[in-house]
C-alpha cells in the first residue's frame, strides 16, 4: 500500500509539472505524455479500487507511462533538448520516408514558427524544399541554419551549391570563399570553388585553391586532375604533364588523364610517348578520340594503312570526327580512304558529359579542345616554318647562281679587254 501511495504522489506531481509545461509553452505535443501519464495513474486507481495487485505487465506499464516517460522528458529538457522539437521532427521524418512532403512540411512550419531557433526543423524544411525544386526557399532555410550555428560548414556549402544551380556564380564563389576561410580543409568546397573559378577563367585563383586543398589530401585524384586542367588552360604544359602523371598514378583507369598526357606529348613531338598514352585511354568515354589521335600519329610515322584503319574506326564510333578529319591538313593524303558511312541520326551530341556527381564537365571539355587546337596550331606553324626554311634555301641557291653568273660575266669582260 505504501508503494501505491508513493507512486500516486510522484505520478500526480509529474502530471501537474507536464501539464503546466504544456500550458506555459502552449504546445500540444505534451498532450501525448499527459495521456500516457493518465493511463498509468488510472491503472493504479483500478488496483486500489478492486483491492487487487496488478500483474507484472501492468505494473511495468504504469511505471513506464506515469513515471519513466515524464521523467525522461524533464531530463531531456534539463539537458537542453526540446521534447516538442524531437517529436515533430521524428514525425516529419516518418512522413518524408513515405514521400508525404505536404504533411511533413505542415508539421515543420508549425515547429519553426513556434521555435524559430529549431535547427533540425529548418534543416528538414530545407531538404523538403530542395526535393520539391524550391531552391530559393531551400536557400532561405539554409541561411537560417547558418544564423543558428555560425560554424555550420555543411550549410555554407549547400547554400553555395544551390546558388550555383540557380546560376548565381559570383554569390556562390563568395560563399565558398567564406567557407574556405573558416574551414580550409573542406574538400567539397575546394572542388566546387575551383570549378566555378575555372568557369570564369580565373585560372590562377583556381590553381591556388587546388594547391591549398592538396595540403590536406595529397593523394586525391580529382584535385590533381583538376589542377592539370588549370595548367592546361594556362598553357603551362610541363606543369600540366606533371600533375596529370600524378593523377594517372593514383588512378590507373583515369582515361581522361592519359588522353591529356597523350595530347601534351603530341604537342611536344614525342610520338612514341603520345601513342602509349592514347592506347591507355582507349577504354573509356574518349575511345573514339583516342583512335583519332592514334591515326594522326601513324600518319606522322608514315604508316598510312594503320592511320586509315584507326581513322575509320574513330569516325564509326563518333560521327562528329569526320568533319574534324576533313579540316585537318594532316589527313589530307588519306581522306579518300574514309569508308565509314555516316548517318545524321548516329551523330553524337557535342554537349558536355555529366559525371557521377552531377557536375557538367565544361572546363574539362574546354581544356581538351584547347590541347587539340594547340596541337593543330603547332603542326601548322611547323609546316610554315619548314616552308620558310625551304624558301630561304631556294632563295640562297638562286642568289648564289646569280652571283656566279655575274662573276663569270665580269671575268669575260676583263679577258676581252
Amino acid at each position: 500500500m505504501l508503494e501505491k501511495v508513493f507512486f500516486n504522489l510522484l505520478a500526480f506531481s509529474l502530471f501537474i509539472l507536464i501539464f503546466f509545461k504544456m500550458v506555459r509553452k502552449n504546445d500540444t505535443n505534451y498532450i501525448v505524455i499527459s495521456i500516457l501519464e493518465a493511463i498509468g495513474i488510472t491503472i493504479s486507481f483500478i488496483e486500489i479500487k478492486i483491492g487487487m495487485e496488478a500483474n507484472t505487465f501492468f505494473k511495468v506499464l504504469r511505471y513506464l507511462f506515469a513515471i519513466f516517460m515524464p521523467c525522461l522528458v524533464i531530463l531531456m529538457e534539463w539537458k537542453g533538448l526540446n521534447f516538442s522539437e524531437l517529436v515533430s521532427s521524428a514525425l516529419a521524418k516518418s512522413l518524408m520516408i513515405i514521400a508525404d512532403y505536404k504533411a511533413a512540411k505542415s508539421i515543420l512550419i508549425k515547429l519553426v514558427t513556434k521555435y524559430p531557433e529549431s535547427y533540425i526543423g529548418h534543416k528538414l524544411l530545407a531538404q523538403i524544399y530542395e526535393k520539391e525544386g524550391g531552391m530559393r526557399k531551400a536557400i532561405d532555410e539554409y541561411v537560417k541554419l547558418v544564423d543558428i550555428r555560425r560554424n555550420d560548414d555543411k550549410s555554407y556549402f549547400k547554400i553555395a551549391d544551390l546558388l550555383n544551380e540557380l546560376g548565381q556564380k559570383n554569390e556562390a564563389i563568395q560563399m565558398l570563399e567564406n567557407l574556405m576561410k573558416n574551414k580550409p580543409d573542406s574538400y567539397e568546397g575546394s572542388i566546387l570553388l575551383g570549378e566555378l573559378l575555372c568557369e570564369q577563367e580565373r585560372f590562377k585563383e583556381a590553381e591556388r585553391v587546388y594547391q591549398e586543398a592538396l595540403k590536406f589530401r595529397p593523394t586525391d585524384f580529382d584535385l590533381y586532375y583538376n589542377l592539370g586542367i588549370v595548367y592546361t588552360c594556362l598553357s603551362e604544359f610541363q606543369m600540366a604533364k606533371e600533375v596529370y602523371e600524378k593523377a594517372a598514378q593514383i588512378n590507373h583507369r583515369a582515361y581522361g588523364a592519359h588522353y591529356n598526357l597523350g595530347q601534351i606529348a603530341l604537342i611536344q613531338g614525342d610520338l612514341e610517348i603520345a601513342e602509349k598514352y592514347f592506347v591507355n585511354s582507349l577504354y573509356g568515354d574518349l575511345e573514339a578520340k583516342a583512335y583519332y589521335q592514334l591515326a594522326k600519329i601513324y600518319i606522322l610515322k608514315g604508316d598510312k594503312a594503320m592511320a586509315i584503319n584507326f581513322l575509320n574506326k574513330s569516325i564509326e564510333m563518333d560521327a562528329n570526327l569526320l568533319e574534324m578529319a576533313n579540316q585537318e591538313k594532316v589527313f589530307a593524303g588519306i581522306k579518300e580512304h574514309i569508308t565509314v558511312s555516316v548517318k545524321m541520326e548516329n551523330e553524337i551530341s557535342d554537349e558536355p558529359k555529366i559525371d557521377e556527381k552531377g557536375h557538367i564537365l565544361k572546363i574539362e571539355k574546354k581544356a581538351r579542345e584547347y590541347l587539340e587546337s594547340t596541337d593543330i596550331l603547332v603542326r601548322d606553324m611547323s609546316e610554315i616554318t619548314e616552308k620558310q626554311k625551304i624558301e630561304k634555301k631556294v632563295d640562297k641557291i638562286f642568289e648564289e647562281q646569280r652571283l656566279q653568273k655575274q662573276m663569270e660575266k665580269e671575268q669575260k669582260e676583263r679577258g676581252a679587254n
